[in-house]
């Protein structure tokens, strides 16, 4: 919307830099969700093996969950 606006070949830039980092941010997402998947299938297929595989899945779930972050004051 900058780029209407203020019209300039810097504002223009600006604009597909900010589209590309929104295009990045859903590819991200998407390979997020992708592993969860194969996880989930994977401890599914070796559940009944070995409970070992217990601590390794839950160790990739806990990898998989954004870190907790203070609230900024």
């Amino acid at each position: 919307m900058a780029a209407n606006v203020l019209n300039s070949p810097h504002a223009i830039s600006m604009s597909v830099k900010i589209i590309n980092t929104f295009i990045e941010l859903r590819k991200m997402t998407l390979s997020v969700k992708d592993l969860e998947i194969k996880v989930k299938h994977l401890e599914k297929q070796f559940h009944s093996h070995d409970k070992n595989f217990k601590l390794v899945f839950d160790a990739l779930r806990e990898l998989m969950n954004p870190p907790f972050e203070q609230p900024k004051k």
